[in-house]
């Protein structure tokens, strides 16, 4: 006997892929950014200061991923 997923969890699902992306485009971002700053060669200091700048970005990036992979788990684990 085959189980239908719920609308619930199945849209549980699709939110959840969609944090994740959004957290994906924010670690992208992170990358191209501190790319940037090592192409441009920049003095020491003001490299520390752009990688100060980035690495909140980074960590909201990441926990965005994260809720959003645990999201979509619970969501299949209910459906």
């Amino acid at each position: 006997m085959e189980t239908v997923p719920s609308p619930l969890f199945e849209t549980l699902i699709w939110v959840g892929t969609g944090i994740s992306l959004l957290g994906l485009v924010g670690l992208v971002y992170c990358i191209l950014r501190v790319s940037r700053a090592k192409r441009a060669s920049l003095p020491d200091e003001e490299m520390r200061a752009e990688l100060r700048r980035v690495v909140p970005i980074n960590l909201g990036a990441l926990f965005l991923s994260v809720i959003g992979l645990m999201i979509v788990i619970v969501g299949i684990f209910l459906g």
